[in-house]
């Protein structure tokens, strides 16, 4: 039997039979594979806990009629683990989950980019802070954190190169380590950096349309630039009075600045942000995301709850 070795995150398992599973994973080389865990929910499989969802795993597979075989895996990385007890956390790295596998449609087709991506959101959600924690006493602005987390730097980091200044880490810019980031945040810069590498970035800063430059407020600007007055789905993004569909968003100007922000991955802009801006956000990310996929995000049912 012909095999290959591929590291990739586990995004989803199926039970298969009375003690197997089928492993959906987003691998390095070969895209999103299907694969079946012989024995894994015996109490004494070698696999044990290591093809878990959020995990980042060394796997070797032999190709089989229908579905491939799992043979060996080892864990690079468990980026479920600051996940478990944060329910914010969890509810959006299950969105991010999910979301891979639908912008990988096709089995075995080669998603480096999309790959990369999951690794740098997922680990960015697990080292953000909440603004509300505490912070070490004896490091005024620096979040409490506890020893041994993986973070970057720590004994249990494994450098695999998806953290912040990745090219494609939703908290790009940010330095190593924890950072105050609002998890719903963190998710949906995931979710504009995901529909942009899939093609399909928003219009933000000119019309959809007629692509006009657009303008700050209400007033026409020059070299033909038009403000930008509603948010269309259907149209891809922001679009002026003229070209603006029956039905379409008028987001505050806060709420697309925000949406710029989160793309170009300043966070210190986007923390300064305010609730309600940040509530608009989430929504118009969502609503974009599900009508490109053509699909709905059944865990962002989750995230907004949170």
């Amino acid at each position: 039997m012909q095999g290959y070795r591929d590291d990739g995150v586990v995004l989803r398992t199926q039970k298969l039979g009375e003690a197997d599973r089928i492993i959906t994973l987003l691998t390095r080389h070969h895209g999103r594979v299907r694969a079946v865990a012989r024995g894994i929910r015996r109490t004494k499989s070698r696999f044990g806990g290591r093809l878990e969802p959020f995990t980042h795993v060394d796997v070797m597979v032999h190709n089989g009629r229908s579905l491939d075989v799992i043979t060996q895996a080892e864990v690079i990385r468990a980026y479920g683990m600051p996940l478990a007890t944060d329910y914010p956390k969890y509810t959006a790295g299950t969105a991010m989950l999910e979301t891979a596998e639908r912008f990988t449609p096709v089995e075995k087709e080669p998603a480096i980019r999309q790959f990369l991506l999951l690794i740098g959101g997922l680990r960015a959600l697990g080292e953000a802070v909440d603004p509300g924690v505490p912070v070490a006493a004896d490091h005024p602005g620096e979040p409490v954190v506890p020893a041994g987390d993986g973070a970057p730097g720590s004994p249990d980091d494994p450098g695999d190169g998806g953290g912040p200044g990745n090219p494609g880490d939703p908290a790009g810019g940010g330095g190593p380590g924890p950072a105050r980031r609002d998890p719903r945040m963190v998710l949906d810069a995931y979710f504009l950096r995901s529909l942009t590498f899939a093609g399909y970035a928003p219009a933000l800063e000119e019309c959809a349309r007629c692509g006009s430059p657009g303008t700050a407020g209400n007033a026409a600007g020059a070299n033909g630039a038009k403000p930008l007055v509603a948010f269309a789905v259907q149209a891809g993004g922001m679009v002026c009075a003229d070209c603006r569909p029956p039905g379409s968003a008028s987001p505050a100007s806060p709420t697309v600045a925000l949406m710029v922000t989160l793309l170009r991955g300043d966070w210190d802009e986007a923390m300064r942000s305010e609730r309600r801006h940040r509530v608009e956000c989430s929504g118009l990310v969502a609503a974009y995301l599900q009508w490109h996929l053509e699909h709905s995000i059944r865990s962002l049912r989750h995230v907004e709850r949170a």
